[in-house]
């Protein structure tokens, strides 16, 4: 899996066309692609929505790093808030914003995990750093000290010293399966451009419907 998605444009990138667009992922490709042409820096940030056990939203910021027909694919440690509540209530929301464009995209569904082999594969691809990282950080706990954490990022360089750095166990993927998906695009007086895409399940077809602004 690639580190961040990319595709050719199909020929639905203008405010007017896209709306004639019949598969919501292949139109989110297109709409991404131009994005990472744009966008100063991190095209493929998304703001990820979860539940805590009492129905709370936490919300906040995560990287798309893979993009298949089946949906959105983000990496994190499975023991910090958002794994944790991933794990207890399998359904997520997650919005991309890209000002460049005066586009958004919002999207939920149910959160399905990775398969080992694909989180195996994306590890691989990080830098060193990062996958030591992996290992010394206790993500969402409470943490001492600054010191605390570089002690133990410098523990796991030396345990690991030149060779290969295994993807830690409590360290994975999760992908949103989308059963919504909803694209907005800017307009002169607030007269924005808004379809929807909704379907039943993973198999079924997609219905599409245009909103109001």
């Amino acid at each position: 899996m690639s580190d961040t998605p990319t595709s050719e444009h199909p020929g639905w990138l203008t405010s007017g066309d896209f709306t004639q667009a019949d598969e919501p992922l292949a139109l989110f490709a297109a709409w991404f692609a131009q994005a990472e042409k744009s966008e100063p820096a991190d095209a493929n940030a998304m703001a990820l929505a979860t539940a805590d056990a009492e129905g709370l939203p936490n919300v906040r910021m995560v990287l798309l790093k893979g993009l298949d027909p089946r949906g959105f694919v983000f990496y994190t440690n499975l023991t910090s808030q958002k794994g944790r509540e991933l794990d207890a209530n399998p359904q997520a929301a997650l919005v991309f914003h890209w000002k460049s464009l005066t586009r958004q995209v919002r999207a939920r569904g149910r959160i399905e995990r990775v398969t080992d082999a694909e989180a195996d594969t994306y590890f691989a691809t990080r830098s060193r750093s990062s996958q030591i990282g992996a290992w010394a950080s206790q993500q969402s706990q409470p943490l001492e000290t600054r010191l605390a954490f570089e002690a133990a990022i410098a523990r796991y360089t030396v345990q690991y010293g030149l060779g290969k750095v295994p993807r830690p166990p409590h360290w994975s993927g999760f992908r949103v399966v989308p059963s919504e998906i909803e694209f907005w695009h800017d307009r002169p007086f607030r007269l924005h451009d808004r379809i929807v895409f909704r379907r039943d399940a993973s198999d079924s077809a997609w219905t599409k419907t245009r909103l109001y602004p």
